[in-house]
C-alpha cells in the first residue's frame, strides 16, 4: 500500500509512527472490507481508538448512568424492582388477609366490601392491569442495556483481536530481521575463516620454501 502511494520508495526508506499508524489503519479498513463487508460505524469507531492508542473502556455508555433517565424510566425500575421482591409479596398478602378478616369477622361480613370481596377483585385487576406495563417498560430499558453491553463487548473485543494481529506482525517482523541479521553474521565469520585459512595456508607456504631453500643450501 506504501509503494502503490509512492513508488519511489525503497526497502531502506524510512516512515514516521504517524505515516506507519495511517497505513496500518487503511491496511486494516482494506482486511475488514475484504472479510465482513462495509464497515459499521463501531468498527470504523475502533479502528479510530486503535490509531490513537486509546482505551475503549473509559469511552463506551454501558446505559447504566442514571442521571441520563427520565422521571418515568426511574420510577418503572424502582416499581419492577419492588414488585419482584419477596417483600412485596408478603406485604400485599398480608394485606388481602386483614382485608378479608376485617370483612367477613370484624364486620361480620356486612362491611365496605363483603364476601365474594368485589371491591378486592377490581383493586387486585387494577393492580396487575398497570404492574404489568410497567415491568414490561423496565424490562425493555434492560434488554437495551443488554444489547449495548454487547456491542461494547463486541467492539472491545474486535480492538482486542485487532491489536494481537498488529503484535503478530510485528513479531514476524522482528524475527525476519533477526534472521537475516544472523545470516550476515554467519556470513561474515564464513569470509572471515576463509581468510584465516588462506592466511594460515600461505604462512605454510611459506614455511614449506624457507625450509626448503634451507635444505638446498646445506
Amino acid at each position: 500500500m506504501v509503494r502503490k502511494d509512492h513508488p519511489h520508495i525503497s526497502p531502506k526508506s524510512h516512515l514516521a509512527i504517524s505515516e506507519l499508524n495511517e497505513y496500518r489503519q487503511k491496511y486494516l479498513e482494506h482486511l475488514f472490507a475484504k472479510e465482513i463487508g462495509e464497515l459499521t460505524e463501531m468498527e470504523k469507531m475502533v479502528l479510530q481508538k486503535l490509531k490513537e492508542h486509546e482505551t475503549l473502556t473509559d469511552k463506551l455508555d454501558d446505559g447504566d448512568n442514571s442521571t441520563n433517565f427520565t422521571f418515568g424510566q426511574r420510577v418503572a425500575d424502582k416499581i419492577a424492582s419492588f414488585g419482584g421482591s419477596w417483600t412485596f409479596i408478603i406485604m400485599f398478602l398480608t394485606f388481602i388477609l386483614i382485608w378479608m378478616a376485617l370483612n367477613i369477622y370484624w364486620l361480620a361480613n356486612k362491611g365496605f366490601d363483603p364476601y365474594p370481596f368485589i371491591l378486592l377483585n377490581l383493586i387486585l385487576s387494577c393492580l396487575a392491569a398497570l404492574q404489568a406495563p410497567v415491568i414490561m417498560m423496565s424490562q425493555n430499558r434492560q434488554e437495551e442495556k443488554d444489547r449495548q453491553r454487547a456491542k461494547n463487548d463486541y467492539m472491545i473485543n474486535l480492538k482486542s483481536e485487532l491489536e494481537v494481529r498488529i503484535l503478530h506482525e510485528k513479531i514476524d517482523h522482528l524475527i525476519l530481521h533477526q534472521q537475516q541479521d544472523m545470516m550476515e553474521i554467519q556470513q561474515t565469520q564464513l569470509e572471515m575463516l576463509n581468510e584465516v585459512n588462506q592466511a594460515l595456508k600461505k604462512i605454510a607456504g611459506n614455511d614449506n620454501n624457507q625450509k626448503h631453500t634451507n635444505s638446498g643450501q646445506a
